[in-house]
C-alpha cells in the first residue's frame, strides 16, 4: 500500500517544497531509520543532524527548519510537525485499515435494556450490562465490560480489558470488621475520550463518577469511585486517582504518579512521573515529588537526614537568633 505525496498534503494541508507529487509513500517511519519511500517528521531542532543524514523520501518539518530541509530533499513545511505527523498516522491508518460499520461481535452481551448506537462497535467477550448506553462512532474492543447504568459518549476508543463502573471501593468499619456502601452511582464518559487496556474507572457512591469530554487514559490507570476529570486531561500508565479526587481540564499526569482522594488540581497542572500528591493545587503550573534514586547505602543516609529537617531548621533559627543577639 502506498500514497502520494499530494495525496497526503491534500489531505492534511502544508507546502510541499524540494519535490514532486508524485513521490509514492509506502511508510511512516523514525528519522534516524526510515529509508526511500518512506514519510517521517523532525519536531525537535535539536535532531536536525538526523535530518541532514536522513534517507527519507520526504521529512515533515517546521517553517523555521524550511532551508535545511531543502537541501536536503523533498519536506512538507507545517506550523506543528508533530501534529502533522499525527494527523498523517490516521490518514494511513483509514487507508490500510479502514473503519467498519459497525456492529456487535456475536460473542458479546449486550443487555437488552442496553442502547448501543448503530455505528458504535462492540469487539469480541465484551459485556454490556442492563441500562448502559454506547454512543455513536464508539469502538469497544476486546473483553471490554461495561457496568449498569454507565454512558460512554461518541468517537470513545476503549481497549481491551477496561472495567468501567465496578463498584467504587467503599466499606464502613464496625466492630473490627467493614460494612459494604453500596455504590449506587454510575460512570459518565464524554466524547472523543480513548481509555487504555486494562484500566479500571469505579462507578460514584452516589453521584456519578464523571470524565470529561477529550480525556486521554493510558494503559492499567485506576480512576476510583466520584472522581471527575476535566476536558482534555491525560494520565500515563500506572496513575491512580483515588476517590472524590478532582482534576481539571488540561491537566496531565505521569506515569506511576498517585493523586490522593478528596484533593483538587486546578487547571492546566502538571504533575510529573511517580509524584504523589498529598494536598490540593489551586495554581496551574508543573509539580514534582520524588527522592531521586540513588545507590542504596547513600539513599538510605540521605532517607535519615531528610526526617531531620525539621530539627535542623529549628536548630538554624535558634544559631540565627543567637548571632543576632549577640
Amino acid at each position: 500500500m502506498s500514497l502520494l505525496l499530494r495525496h497526503i498534503v491534500d489531505a492534511l494541508g502544508g507546502s510541499l517544497e524540494g519535490g514532486t507529487g508524485d513521490t509514492p509513500i509506502s511508510r511512516i517511519a523514525p528519522l534516524e531509520v526510515a529509508g526511500p519511500g518512506d514519510l517521517s517528521f523532525l519536531s525537535n531542532p535539536r535532531y536536525q543532524q538526523q535530518l541532514a543524514a536522513s534517507r527519507a523520501a520526504c521529512v515533515i518539518v517546521a517553517p523555521a527548519m524550511r532551508e535545511a530541509a531543502v537541501a536536503r530533499g523533498a519536506c512538507i513545511v507545517a506550523d506543528n510537525p508533530y501534529v502533522y505527523f499525527a494527523r498523517a498516522t490516521q490518514l494511513w491508518r483509514q487507508h490500510t485499515a479502514p473503519a467498519g460499520p459497525g456492529g456487535v461481535h456475536a460473542s458479546a452481551v449486550v443487555d437488552a435494556s442496553a442502547r448501543v448506537h448503530p455505528s458504535a462497535t462492540i469487539g469480541p467477550l465484551c459485556v454490556v450490562e442492563r441500562g448502559a448506553h454506547i454512543g455513536a462512532g464508539t469502538v469497544l474492543k476486546s473483553r471490554v465490560t461495561v457496568g449498569e447504568d454507565c454512558r460512554i459518549g461518541e468517537r470513545c476508543i476503549v481497549h481491551a480489558g477496561v472495567v468501567i463502573g465496578a463498584d467504587g471501593f467503599g466499606f464502613a468499619p464496625e466492630k473490627g470488621q467493614w460494612v459494604k456502601i453500596e455504590q449506587l452511582g454510575a460512570v459518565r464518559i464524554g466524547d472523543d475520550v480513548e481509555i487504555g487496556a486494562n484500566t479500571c474507572i469505579d462507578r460514584g457512591a452516589l453521584d456519578d463518577t464523571v470524565i470529561g469530554d477529550g480525556v486521554k487514559l493510558d494503559n492499567l490507570i485506576q480512576i476510583g469511585h466520584n472522581v471527575r476529570i476535566g476536558k482534555h486531561s491525560a494520565m500515563a500508565g500506572c496513575v491512580g486517582v483515588a476517590g472524590s479526587a478532582t482534576i481539571g481540564a488540561h491537566c496531565t499526569v505521569g506515569g506511576g504518579a498517585i493523586v490522593l482522594g478528596h484533593l483538587t488540581l486546578a487547571d492546566n497542572v502538571h504533575i510529573s512521573a511517580a509524584t504523589v500528591v498529598t494536598r490540593s493545587l489551586t495554581q496551574p503550573g508543573q509539580y514534582t515529588g520524588m527522592f531521586p534514586i540513588d545507590d542504596n547505602a547513600r539513599w538510605e543516609k540521605n532517607a535519615a537526614t531528610l526526617k531531620q529537617l525539621h530539627s535542623l531548621r529549628d536548630r538554624i533559627k535558634a544559631l540565627e537568633q543567637a548571632l543576632k543577639a549577640a
